[in-house]
C-alpha cells in the first residue's frame, strides 16, 4: 500500500505494481478503489450509454473507468481513471492505456473526489489540453460543462434537470437531462 502521507514522488510504473485502483497526478497517488454510490454508478451508466450511442462504432472510442489515461506521453508522473473519457483519435489508445489528451472527460462527483475533480483534475485538464470536461454533481442534479479555448477552460455552460445538454466540441451532441439526472 502506498502511504498517503509519503513525500516521495510516485511514476506509473510504481501505481502499476499495486494492488486496486490507483491515479497519480503530478507524482501525488489517488486511492481510487472504494465504490462509488449507486447514483454516482447511474449517471456514469446513463452518461456512458448516451455518448457511446451518439458516437456509434466509429466516430469516437467512448471508454468507462477503470481506464487509464496518460495525458502526455512525456509525463510519467501522471496517470488518471475519468468516469468517461472519449477519443476521437485512435493512435491515442494502446494495449494498456490511452497516451494523450482526451476530446472529452466527464468526471461524477461524489464526497471523496469533489475536490480533487474541481481543482486538480480541473487544473491538469485544462493543462492537457482536454478539450471539454464535464462536471456531473448527484447533489445539485447539474452537469457543468468547460470548453477550452486558448488553451483555459474560458467556455461554461451549466445544465440542470429540465435542460438538454449541448457540447461545445460536437456541435450535434446533445442529451436530455432529465434522462440521466433523476433516478
Amino acid at each position: 500500500m502506498i502511504p498517503i502521507d509519503s513525500k516521495q514522488r510516485f511514476t506509473i510504473t510504481d501505481i502499476e505494481r499495486r494492488d486496486g485502483r490507483w491515479e497519480l497526478i503530478d507524482g501525488v497517488p489517488y486511492n481510487m478503489t472504494p465504490a462509488p454510490s449507486t447514483a454516482h454508478r447511474r449517471i456514469v451508466g446513463e452518461l456512458f450509454f448516451a455518448l457511446r450511442t451518439h458516437f456509434g462504432n466509429n466516430s469516437a472510442s467512448v471508454f468507462v473507468a477503470p481506464y487509464n489515461v496518460q495525458l502526455d506521453e512525456n509525463d510519467m508522473y501522471t496517470v488518471v481513471q475519468p468516469d468517461i473519457s472519449v477519443f476521437c483519435n485512435k493512435q491515442n489508445l494502446h494495449p494498456n492505456r490511452a497516451i494523450g489528451a482526451a476530446d472529452l472527460v466527464v468526471e461524477v462527483l461524489s464526497p471523496l473526489t469533489a475536490l480533487k475533480d474541481r481543482r486538480e483534475k480541473f487544473t491538469l485538464f485544462e493543462r492537457s489540453k482536454v478539450k471539454e470536461y464535464w462536471i456531473a454533481d448527484p447533489l445539485n442534479y447539474t452537469i457543468e460543462v468547460y470548453g477550452l479555448s486558448d488553451c483555459r477552460y474560458t467556455k461554461r455552460r451549466v445544465f440542470g434537470v429540465d435542460h438538454t445538454l449541448h457540447s461545445f466540441i460536437f456541435s450535434e451532441l446533445s442529451i436530455e437531462m432529465n434522462s440521466i439526472l433523476q433516478g
